[in-house]
């Protein structure tokens, strides 16, 4: 199975409108594999993750990274989703398993397992200085309104955000993706309208997706009579940056007085990576070793500015 996905970057002729495209039906069929999530939550971890791709491909910082959190009330807990500036993604919740009845429209209650109160953070690393933390509160969960309002309020971007699953009845997934719509500065307010109108014909996302449409088609959709180029096109897939020295460096920085009780209790410890649930087993030599080293880490001269 595929954990792939396509970026499309489209410019309107004029240069006063870009809509960015994300294909992501492999990244969340990988997500599926890997967490087993309820088909509610299946809808909610995979718009979240579409929209952090999105945002960590726009970031254009080599090194970069985005983490897209959704702090909300509802079953599920905690969304966390992680992106690098190639839109390379990762993500997970609180409570895989939770699920709610249909929503009154019928439709997978996305807005009520995320939680319609609570906060959505945003928190660049451009891979120097301080990350970048910006953010607003939940307007509805449904994630897509809750990222446009996010850059009307912290970012005072004009921004459009769109995102869709289809998920069928067994769970699995047919179609994913989403787009971002932006006015570039200078833009006609005019185009407002028109764009929105565009949107409001257009339909199901995820369905255009699962039915095989193509950014290029979606783009069309968007931008109807306003002529339009595709300036990028890219790969991206679900990625978790986790491993072994990672998880070795994170068990040195308890300190020797945490690995000593660890070592001395004779049993191995296992850390399983929440991303991607890759399991890593450090033995009870191992924690002496690594206790060693933090002791070592303790005792050793500090620099001096």
């Amino acid at each position: 199975m595929s954990n792939k996905g396509i970026f499309n970057t489209f410019l309107s002729e004029d240069g006063f409108v870009r809509l960015i495209f994300a294909e992501t039906t492999g990244i969340v069929r990988e997500a599926v594999e890997i967490h087993r999530p309820s088909k509610t939550v299946t809808a909610a971890l995979g718009r979240c993750l579409t929209a952090a791709s999105i945002m960590g491909k726009m970031m254009k910082t080599d090194g970069g990274s985005i983490t897209l959190r959704f702090a909300g009330d509802g079953p599920a807990g905690g969304f966390v989703c992680i992106a690098d500036c190639g839109g390379n993604v990762r993500g997970c919740c609180d409570n895989p398993a939770a699920e709610l009845p249909p929503n009154a429209l019928g439709k997978l209650d996305v807005g009520g397992v995320i939680g319609r109160n609570g906060d959505l953070y945003v928190v660049r690393d451009y891979g120097f200085g301080e990350p970048y933390v910006g953010h607003s509160k939940l307007v509805s969960g449904e994630v897509a309104e809750d990222i446009t309002n996010y850059y009307a309020v912290s970012e005072q971007t004009p921004t459009v955000c769109a995102l869709g699953v289809r998920v069928g009845r067994d769970g699995s997934v047919s179609g994913a993706g989403g787009f971002f719509l932006q006015l570039m500065p200078g833009a006609d307010e005019a185009l407002i309208e028109r764009l929105q109108a565009n949107l409001d014909a257009m339909g199901s996302l995820s369905q255009l997706i699962a039915e095989g449409r193509k950014g290029p088609e979606i783009a069309g959709l968007v931008f109807g009579s306003l002529p339009f180029k595709l300036i990028e096109e890219a790969e991206m897939r679900y990625l978790c940056s986790c491993g072994r020295e990672k998880y070795r460096r994170a068990l040195i920085s308890l300190g020797p007085g945490e690995l000593a009780e660890m070592r001395d209790s004779g049993e191995a410890a296992e850390i399983i990576c929440r991303f991607c649930n890759t399991r890593y087993v450090f033995s009870a030599e191992e924690l002496g070793q690594l206790h060693d080293e933090a002791a070592a880490e303790l005792t050793r001269p500090q620099e001096t500015q």
